[in-house]
Parts: structure tokens; C-alpha cells; sequence
């Protein structure tokens, strides 16, 4: 038990590298004048959504059900009452676990609305939809029946039967759907897609897909919630898929453009890691390569959805998460087999038939559509009370310098830009008076 619960801890700080992470994956992405927007709006993620979950995040995704399946009691477990001290150790360590899971998936729609939007508004959306939205979505897919406790869980976990074991649809899925709505309300970059805007620092994005790699083992091999053979499978299937996705991307990129990039391993590393989070636990070795594969493959030409219909998903929240959780999500049904895990099922490869396949397409099509539609009704409330947006102005400027008061890169060497004159709080004004009076 105290093995358990330790790897259950240890798996809880990788999922939280995994922000930082992916901070540094998306801060790469931008041009230098966004670079710490972007990763203040995923250090932003991190205070506000870890400060809702032990309010009342916790209670939602996973106390008792107050009806349908759809919502766990808010006020079962409020501020974490009766989870603190005592004999609950192992499930304060699951609360801090799934706490990790709520705040990666709110920081992974950044990525969609970069260079644009105004920091104080982010974190309103950001608030507003864990609460409406990932907290129930997670009571629907991770919450179990507990029959010895009485416990009733969500309805795609225990009545439609759908499989997940870490988040193709609680995080990928609900993110992807939701960067989409979002990016659809806020609008296209001013200038795109006609001005270049290419990444600013490749080397900060294959360091953040590295971190996510490494967290991402603690993501998918610590949902096992135990350190037994079923965390062996999910950490080994990990370890697979990524690395099948990143090929599979490369050779997309050279087929189509002559070229494999940096960027293209980066990216192909993420599309491995989302496909096989939801099925790390529940197919073989040829599975969880076909799998990566295949996610690295059509996540390669996903990301060019947005050019033909006109969204700007600025770092491809669509391209690599929306689909590559659909990909991992469906190809359970194909791919699921019981020879690794008894609580998989037998998917279409396997002597299955269709009826886990047609159960996976249920359970993501609610998630996307419950997604898209209430981020959109979110984002719409939230432009018509403080606006979204930055200035054209400041969009041109930098939002860095807008919104922060800062510049990651001080080109000028102290000496032009607002951001320059600012230390900590500090005017320049009274650094020059503090450095009169010293002489």
C-alpha cells in the first residue's frame, strides 16, 4: 500500500512538470514579443485552477453523483473535507493527482488563442469553464461505481461502458473542442495567415516536449494508481507510441515539404503522447504502435485544417489534440484487446465486433460537443463583459509589453521599451532617484 501511494504521488509531481512543460513547447512556438504571455498563461493555469480543485473541483469530478451520471456533489467534499489527515492518505494523493489532470487540460487551450488576448480575461474563461465544464467532464469519465461504499460515478465510466484510461476524452478531447470555440470567438492574429509567424526559439520547443515526455509517464502510467503490471503496460505503450508518432510525422513532413524538422519531432512526439493516453493501458505492443502511427501521420496533416477553413489555432490545439485524442479515443475499438489487461475489451482486431468502437464514438462525441458548445457560450459571455482581445496596437507592440510590462529578451540592453524600465515594481524613475541619492 505505501508503494502504491507513493508512485500515486510521484506520478502526481510529473503530471505537474508536464505544465511547465508545456509552457516552454508553446512559449517556443510564438514570436519573441509573446513568449512570456504564453507562459504566464499557463503559470496562470496552475494558480487558478489548483485553488478551485481544492475548493470544490475535487467534489464535483468525483463525489457522489446527484443525478444522471453528469455531476458529482459540490459540497461532499468542499475544500477537501475528510480527505486531510487521518487514514486518507491514499485518497489525498488521488485528489493531488487529478488535480494535476485539471490544470494541464486548461493550460493546453492556450495554445490556440496566442499573441491576442488579454491575460485577466484569460483566467476568467479558464475559471469559468473547469468549473461548468472539465470538473462534470471528468465525473463522467473517471468517477467509478464503488458498490461496497454506496458510491454512484459518471455515466460515460459506468453506463455507456466507453474506455479511458488517462484522458483522450477528459482532456484532449474537452481541450481540443474548447481552443476551437475559443479561437473562433477571439478571432484571427492581426496580420495572419498572409505574415510569417514562424517559431521564435526551436530549442525552448523541443525542451518542452521533453518535459512533457518525461511527466507524461507519470500522466498515463500513474492512472494504473498502483505500481503493478497494469502502470508496467501504460508506461511501456508510452514510451512506444511516442516514439512510432514522431517517425511517423518525420516522414509525413519529408513526403510532403522535403524536409524533417525540429519542430515536426516536437510535434510528433505530442500527437504520440495524446493518441495513447487514452489506450496506454489497454492494447498490446502492436497496438500502441499502430497507434502512434497512425496519430503522427494524420496529426501531421491535421495541423493544415485551419489554413482551408479559415480558424487560427495559433500552436494546433485542434490539429494535434482534438484529433489525436479522437484517434486514440476510436482506435480502442480497434485495437483494445484483454491479453494485457483484464479491464480492457476485445476491440475489431481482436474478435470484438463493433460495439466497443460504436461505445468510444459515443463517449467522444458527447465530450467534443458539450465542449465546443458551452466554451463558446463562455467566450461569448466573457467578450461582451471585459472584452477578449488586446489592442491592434499592442497585438502589433507585443502582448508581452501589454499585458506584463515585461520583454523576455532585452535586445536593447536596458535601454528601450516599457518593459525595460520595469524591475519588480520598480519604476525607472525611481531607480534613477535611488542611484542620485547614493551619489
Amino acid at each position: 500500500m505505501e508503494g502504491n501511494t507513493a508512485w500515486l504521488f510521484t506520478s502526481a509531481a510529473l503530471v505537474l512538470l508536464m505544465t511547465p512543460g508545456l509552457a516552454f513547447f508553446y512559449g517556443g512556438m510564438v514570436r519573441s514579443k509573446s513568449v512570456l504571455n504564453m507562459l504566464m498563461m499557463c503559470f496562470g493555469s496552475m494558480g487558478l485552477i489548483g485553488v478551485l480543485w481544492v475548493i470544490y473541483g475535487y467534489s464535483v469530478a468525483f463525489g457522489n453523483d446527484v443525478g444522471a451520471g453528469l455531476l458529482g456533489n459540490p459540497f461532499e467534499y468542499l475544500g477537501l473535507s475528510g480527505l486531510m489527515g487521518g487514514e486518507a492518505l491514499t485518497t489525498t494523493g488521488f485528489a493531488a493527482f487529478q488535480g494535476m489532470f485539471a490544470i494541464i487540460t486548461v493550460a493546453l487551450i492556450v495554445g490556440a488563442i496566442a499573441d491576442r488576448v488579454r491575460f485577466g480575461a484569460w483566467l476568467l474563461f479558464a475559471g469559468l469553464w473547469a468549473t461548468v465544464v472539465y470538473f462534470p467532464v471528468a465525473h463522467w469519465v473517471f468517477a467509478f461505481d464503488n458498490t461496497d461504499s454506496g458510491v454512484v460515478g459518471g455515466w460515460i465510466a459506468n453506463t455507456l461502458g466507453a474506455l479511458d484510461f488517462a484522458g483522450g476524452t477528459a482532456v484532449h478531447i474537452n481541450a481540443g473542442a474548447a481552443a476551437l470555440a475559443l479561437a473562433l470567438v477571439v478571432g484571427r492574429r492581426r496580420g495572419w495567415p498572409k505574415e510569417p509567424m514562424k517559431p521564435h526559439n526551436l530549442p525552448y520547443v523541443m525542451l518542452g516536449a521533453g518535459l512533457l515526455w518525461f511527466g507524461w509517464f507519470g500522466f498515463n502510467a500513474g492512472s494504473a494508481l498502483a505500481a503493478n503490471s497494469v502502470a508496467g503496460v501504460a508506461f511501456i505503450n508510452t514510451l512506444t507510441a511516442t516514439c512510432a508518432a514522431m517517425l511517423g510525422w518525420l516522414l509525413t513532413e519529408r513526403l510532403r515539404d522535403g524536409k524533417a524538422t525540429s519542430l515536426g519531432a516536437a510535434s510528433g512526439v505530442v500527437a504520440g503522447l495524446v493518441a495513447i493516453t487514452p489506450a496506454c493501458a489497454f492494447v498490446d505492443t502492436w497496438g500502441a504502435l499502430s497507434i502512434g502511427a497512425i496519430a503522427g501521420i494524420l496529426c501531421a496533416l491535421a495541423v493544415g485544417l485551419k489554413y482551408r477553413f479559415g480558424y487560427d489555432d495559433s500552436l494546433d490545439v485542434v490539429g494535434v489534440h482534438l484529433v489525436g485524442g479522437l484517434v486514440g479515443t476510436l482506435l480502442i475499438g480497434f485495437f483494445g484487446t484483454t491479453n494485457v489487461n483484464e479491464g480492457s475489451v476485445n476491440g475489431l482486431f481482436y474478435g470484438g465486433g463493433l460495439e466497443q468502437l460504436g461505445k468510444q464514438a459515443v463517449g467522444a462525441v458527447a465530450v467534443m460537443v458539450y465542449s465546443f458548445v458551452l466554451s463558446l457560450i463562455i467566450a461569448l459571455i466573457v467578450k461582451a463583459t471585459m472584452g477578449l482581445r488586446i489592442s491592434s496596437d499592442d497585438e502589433r507592440s507585443g502582448i508581452d509589453e501589454a499585458e506584463h510590462a515585461e520583454s523576455a529578451y532585452d535586445f536593447a540592453g536596458g535601454r528601450g521599451g516599457r518593459a525595460a524600465s520595469v524591475d519588480h515594481g520598480v519604476s525607472s524613475d525611481s531607480a534613477k532617484k535611488f542611484e542620485e541619492s547614493k551619489s
